[in-house]
């Protein structure tokens, strides 16, 4: 076999910087859970023992931990010290979970993505389907902890401002709003507190995730005016909505086609459906970037084995696009489609009758 030397080396030099991002991942769910990040938080140089006291942890371990993450560039070394810092740019990807680049999230969902390799690997061969609720509940955790800091970003402030007729209909009082695929409830909290008159309906299929979401929007203090119970979005019950939703989740669904037709058959007449998917252009060689490739990843290892799961198994994956988006959305009866907002992580769209 022929092959170019010096081509193989800058690869194999690239390699060593993915084999440090796939070591990191398990150190920053440790520092996460174990609040390492958040001992660090708004203080000075620290060394390892200042540090492991104030998370009340064993020293030589935190040295360790320490060391990759100066190693990787999380936090800051100072040899003349031999002290550390978490400087407030790493603190809010690493201990604020209200922040809008917080990380740790994702390192729960590859935690799960890990666990599912031998699922996955039976997968591969049969052309069989791997549930969502057949994955580790680090999944489910990560998940919402995950997109909750973007919904919280923009949600209230931008995405249901772009919407026509909804900002106005859920501050008028009396509005009844459906969250299908809602997991833990983060968008359905987020929406009930920013509009208290209005009735929030959370469906979701996996019951597990249905009973978190009841103990979160009681924790939120939001559970008189928000309802959870366990449905498919091709069943939810209740009709005339002003407004449903679905979170990252249709691309999940076997048959969304169907879930768009019971979607246009709830809604009132002048009802909207608000539709937020990962963010995909139309074309594989235009999403052959590096969000592309977060959003190809998870969906080999969740999103497209979750379609194939269920009845229709159209598997549309993470990075379906706006043009299959709309050929779902508008054979499920809706006569208008567009895309109101964007970020770089999701596309928003409003469908309606």
């Amino acid at each position: 076999m022929q092959y170019d030397e010096q081509k193989l080396q800058r690869f194999m030099e690239r390699m060593v910087g993915e084999f440090g991002a796939i070591a990191s991942a398990p150190l920053i769910a440790l520092g996460d859970r174990l609040g390492i990040y958040k001992a660090m938080v708004q203080q000075d140089w620290m060394t390892s023992e200042q540090v492991a006291s104030h998370a009340g942890l064993a020293e030589r371990y935190v040295r360790e931990w320490l060391a990759a993450q100066a190693a990787s560039g999380f936090i800051a070394y100072d040899a003349t010290r031999d002290a550390y810092r978490l400087e407030p740019e790493m603190a809010m990807c690493f201990a604020d979970e209200t922040s809008p680049t917080f990380i740790p999230g994702f390192c729960d969902c590859a935690e799960a993505m890990f666990r599912a390799l031998p699922k996955l690997e039976g997968a591969f061969r049969t052309g069989l389907g791997v549930g969502w609720h057949e994955h580790h509940p680090s999944l489910f955790r990560g998940t919402e902890r995950f997109f909750r800091p973007g919904y919280s970003a923009h949600l209230v402030d931008e995405w249901i401002p772009a919407l026509d007729g909804v900002e106005a209909a859920l501050k008028k009082g009396g509005a009844i709003v459906a969250d299908v695929g809602c997991g833990h409830g983060a968008s359905t909290i987020l929406l009930a507190q920013a509009y208290p008159d209005a009735a929030f309906f959370g469906f979701d299929y996996h019951e597990p995730s249905i009973l978190r979401a009841r103990e979160l929007a009681a924790e939120a203090r939001v559970d008189d005016r928000v309802r959870f119970e366990v449905a498919s979005a091709q069943q939810f019950p209740g009709n005339d909505y002003d407004l449903v939703t679905f979170f990252d989740c249709l691309h999940d669904m076997g048959d969304p086609t169907g879930a768009a037709t019971h979607v246009f058959q709830s809604l009132k007449e002048s009802g909207t459906w608000m539709l937020v998917e990962p963010f995909a252009n139309d074309r594989l060689e235009d999403n052959l970037n590096p969000v592309g490739r977060v959003f190809y990843s998870a969906s080999t290892m969740i999103c497209t084995g979750a379609s194939l799961s269920q009845e229709g198994r159209r598997a549309l994956g993470a990075q379906a696009g706006e043009a299959r988006l709309r050929k779902v959305v508008t054979a499920g009866g809706f006569g208008r489609f567009r895309r109101v907002a964007q970020t770089p992580f999701n596309l928003i769209f409003q469908a309606q009758s």
